[in-house]
């Protein structure tokens, strides 16, 4: 399989699902109900129409490819090497809450490891997209890590579990980082988080809570734009782990990974 051939008509297909995804989420803006799936976890309509519309886009394109999504989507069978990760909203409390800062996010793995992602912030109209080792843009424009930043010079952000309390381990490492970052902020959307990281407005962004449609497309795009994407001690980064620790440069890696450590 000639893999370097199939990039444009990948890079298309998840391109032109991900902006009529976008799409859908902004005319359910107005008029989506919404019921709770458990504590601050919020699910809309929007999720389901979003996540119909990527499917049939990329599966009528790529019908041998494997297919998972956070709405249940989970179509595993088969032998391919090719697998689409789906995530129709990261971000919905942001949704729910009209905070413009979610987005649709689609990752695309080859034999088990990040290779392609999109991810499209209808709010913006920004369409971040990567393949590895060819590089990452926004809106068709080369994005540019920051680098040699050191983590008092650094804005950073992490995910914390939904209802952790101070006991939390998640919540500890917060704290333990919290007086030595330049910044440390918490968004809501990790697949923005990883984006704008590929883009240089983040440094470095770290959760041990993800799935795998939370992070797929945006660890792509990273590891396209040339960033370090690993697991908080510094192992090898796998997309069905829920521990990432994404950074600009190896130097933020290692101050991260010596104070995200130290927490049992």
């Amino acid at each position: 399989m000639d893999i370097k051939s199939l990039e444009p008509d990948l890079m298309k297909a998840a391109i032109d699902a991900a902006r009529e995804a976008g799409g859908i989420l902004q005319d359910w803006t107005t008029r989506f109900s919404v019921s709770e799936k458990g504590p601050q976890d919020l699910v809309t309509d929007a999720d389901f129409a979003s996540q119909k519309a990527i499917l049939s886009s990329l599966q009528g394109k790529f019908p041998d490819h494997q297919f998972l999504g956070e709405e249940g989507l989970s179509q595993t069978d088969g032998d391919s090497p090719f697998r689409w990760i789906i995530d129709p909203l990261d971000g919905t409390s942001n949704y729910v809450h009209r905070f413009p800062f979610y987005a649709v996010s689609i990752g695309l793995t080859y034999e088990g490891q990040p290779y392609l992602g999109v991810i499209y912030d209808p709010t913006r109209d920004e369409m971040f997209t990567g393949i590895v080792g060819t590089g990452a843009y926004c809106n068709d424009v080369e994005m540019k890590l920051t680098t040699s930043t050191p983590l008092s010079e650094a804005l950073v952000v992490a995910s914390l579990p939904r209802c952790a309390d101070y006991s939390d381990p998640a919540v500890k490492r917060f704290l333990n980082v919290l007086p030595l970052a330049q910044h440390l902020q918490r968004t809501g959307s990790a697949a923005l988080n990883l984006a704008y990281v590929a883009a240089g407005r983040l440094d470095g962004f770290w959760s041990t809570s993800l799935k795998p449609w939370d992070q797929a497309g945006g660890a792509a795009i990273l590891l396209a734009a040339g960033g370090v994407v690993t697991r908080l001690n510094g192992d090898p980064f796998h997309v069905d782990h829920p521990d990432l620790l994404a950074c600009s440069d190896e130097q933020l890696r290692n101050d991260l990974t010596a104070q995200l450590c130290v927490v049992d």
